[in-house]
């Protein structure tokens, strides 16, 4: 991993954050069933709950819901979950919960070291990307939790048609922020999506998917960057924070990775 003392770590003028499972909790599987199943009244102890996980977690079923199309519109996301919900058998009371804590971000609080991170690297002249792969606007969430001003483009897959680990979404992200790919450092938890920015050029720091938002591991984003030097870059892009700009204005269940890498 680059430190402030190594030649990469000074060309670094962008970062780009994936959301869930790396700037906020993401549920683990056990837990969206767990929580699912209180909420309609029933009994979600761990056998209740890994009974709902065999009928849902099928090799079939389990493709259907990584659909690498999926997240390219809020109605294809519902239709892929509410199908693979009727094919397990599940009925309409317990689907609509999974469907509502899947789509509730209030499950998905930001990680302890978050909002330090953003302003740091905000002061420190880098321009901050979210990419994400996701149903709904998350820009509310930065709002209420006042980090929406730290962030200078949202790509999400929802606005787009397009999702991780299409490299096209990448490159909509370097365009959002006006960088090179070289200089945009792309963090993530996933190999199979957010890895995947090293095939349009970008340097890639992996940290473990966040299930608890009391884990710091977002200092090494910093680490990474150099953003602790006395004397910030010049920052690049337009300069402003805060545009959340939707799309017209031109703007859980997968596999884990238990260590830091940057790729």
């Amino acid at each position: 991993m680059p430190t402030s003392d190594d030649p990469r770590a000074h060309d670094i003028r962008a970062v780009v954050f994936d959301w869930r499972g790396t700037l906020v909790c993401e549920l683990t599987p056990s837990g969206w069933v767990r929580e699912a199943l209180r909420r309609v009244g029933r009994d979600h102890d761990d056998l209740a709950v890994a009974s709902v996980l065999r009928s849902v977690h099928t090799p079939e079923l389990l493709t259907r819901l990584r659909s690498p199309l999926g997240n390219t519109s809020a109605q294809r996301h519902r239709d892929t979950y509410y199908g693979v919900f009727a094919a397990a058998g599940l009925d309409d009371e317990l689907a609509d919960e999974l469907w509502a804590v899947e789509s509730d971000p209030t499950y998905n609080p930001f990680a302890v070291d978050a909002a330090r991170t953003l302003s740091t690297l905000a002061e420190h002249g880098c321009a901050i990307g979210v990419l994400s792969n996701i149903h709904f606007d998350i820009r509310p969430v930065f709002d209420r939790a006042g980090l929406l001003d730290h962030i200078d483009s949202f790509v999400l897959s929802c606005e787009r048609g397009v999702q991780k680990p299409d490299p096209a979404i990448f490159r909509l992200a370097l365009d959002e922020l006006g960088t090179g790919a070289e200089h945009t450092l792309m963090v993530g938890d996933r190999p199979s999506r957010d890895g995947v920015a090293v095939d349009v050029g970008m340097p890639t720091l992996l940290v473990p998917p966040l299930t608890d938002s009391a884990r710091s591991s977002l200092h090494l984003v910093t680490m990474t960057v150099g953003a602790h030097r006395q004397h910030p870059p010049t920052r690049h892009g337009d300069g402003r924070r805060g545009r959340g700009r939707a799309h017209g204005d031109h703007r859980g269940h997968g596999e884990h990775r238990e260590h830091v890498a940057l790729v």
